[in-house]
């Protein structure tokens, strides 16, 4: 099955981006070198040919490379910059290897978009000093080493803050835009007031908007509380009765948002691959979105949690 993507341009790096990114971090950490290369290359052939990664998803960018060697047409890759494994060194000079490794493996002389991934793992002064990560990211931009950088992180409040420094181009937040979460709101209207692109990853919550039966029992790599499992289940009965999968519904949460550029998903086999292709061509019934947003948990509900 071949993949029908719209693309719509992020924000106003000139990038365009399809409505569903490929995400890697499974293939990097799940599969070995033959399985990732047949997968990268399957994907490619379905249509999926912007790819998102970074330093720390095992070895994501080395199976990138190889399956890049000797592909017919373009294919996009996003990556992020990491701390060096096993430490906190998320320094200047960290950046400055990080982007180098990721250069090398991705065999690619010019990165079109690089991410501070994760900054919650230090204090945003400490980012932002004169001889810090994002000083750093931003020398390598300036001598076109990367062409566009961007933010990848999870509490909102945070990637906001870097929003406003006004030196990122682009966002990736990621479980909070979806079928059950909605705290995002305000990034977005932050990146669509400073023409800041924005990917949505994570739409799935972890696996629990990807199942239309069965028992539910995680969200968000957390044990559900007794608020987010009735509205799961509320979710399963609204997709039955409208004949949609979950999956189609939670992947199309980004979609319906003009503030959202594309999706990231993950997927780590072929079958998998078939099942998001189907759900992004699925069709979806206008009349279904209010019904779902009425299933929403109560915005109180999130407050305080994961570093929000």
């Amino acid at each position: 099955m071949t993949a029908t993507l719209p693309h719509q341009a992020l924000g106003r790096t000139g990038l365009l981006v399809p409505s569903v990114v490929l995400g890697t971090s499974g293939i990097g950490r799940r599969l070995d070198a033959a399985g990732a290369t047949a997968l990268l290359r399957a994907a490619a052939s379905a249509g999926w040919r912007t790819w998102d990664t970074s330093n720390e998803y095992g070895d994501a960018e080395a199976y990138i490379g190889s399956a890049l060697d000797g592909l017919v047409g373009p294919v996009q890759v996003f990556t992020k910059v990491d701390p060096l494994p096993g430490s906190g060194d998320f320094s200047g000079d960290r950046v400055r290897a990080s982007v180098a490794e990721s250069r090398e493996r991705l065999g690619l002389d010019r990165l079109p978009l690089v991410h501070f991934h994760d900054p919650e793992r230090m204090l945003f002064a400490d980012a932002v000093a004169p001889d810090g990560p994002v000083r750093a990211l931003l020398e390598l931009r300036e001598a076109g080493v990367i062409e566009h950088l961007g933010v990848a992180g999870g509490p909102v409040g945070l990637l906001r803050q870097y929003v406003r420094t006004g030196e990122f181009e682009a966002v990736v937040t990621h479980n909070r835009l979806t079928l059950l979460d909605r705290s995002a709101e305000t990034l977005l209207d932050d990146c669509a007031e400073r023409g800041v692109g924005v990917l949505n990853a994570a739409p799935f919550g972890g696996g629990a908007l990807a199942d239309d039966d069965g028992p539910v029992r995680h969200y968000h790599y957390r044990d559900v509380d007794d608020a987010q499992r009735d509205a799961i289940l509320r979710i399963r009965d609204i997709a039955r009765a409208a004949g949609v999968p979950v999956g189609a519904l939670a992947l199309r949460t980004g979609d319906r948002d003009p503030r959202v550029a594309g999706t990231i998903v993950g997927v780590t086999s072929a079958a998998q691959l078939a099942q998001v292709t189907a759900w992004a061509d699925a069709e979806v019934p206008d009349d279904v979105w209010p019904e779902l947003d009425a299933a929403l948990p109560d915005p109180a509900h999130w407050a305080g949690e994961l570093g929000r």
